[in-house]
């Protein structure tokens, strides 16, 4: 969702967000489609595909204890990795 200032979504962005929202989680791997976490607000081109629960699951998700992200030692550097290589692939 973007906010009422932030400027419009260009068409290769949008591209690129359905690209990594078609992927599998980085962190759990449970199909997708996935949500597109933005690492950096209103940077489009850097963004994480995470399921419900490894984005904003209250237990393991990034956004509430991390506890899967600790356990499989995962960072948002690391998953971002992952996802350059698998869009590339």
């Amino acid at each position: 969702m973007r906010t009422k200032n932030a400027r419009a979504i260009s068409r290769p962005e949008q591209a690129h967000l359905a690209s990594v929202k078609s992927l599998p989680c980085g962190v759990c791997g449970q199909a997708g489609p996935s949500e597109a976490h933005h690492i950096e607000q209103g940077m489009h081109y850097l963004c994480i595909p995470l399921c419900e629960d490894c984005h904003r699951g209250g237990f393991n998700g990034l956004h509430g204890q991390r506890r899967i992200w600790s356990v499989l030692k995962k960072t948002e550097l690391t998953v971002l990795n992952d996802t350059i290589a698998r869009l590339r692939e």
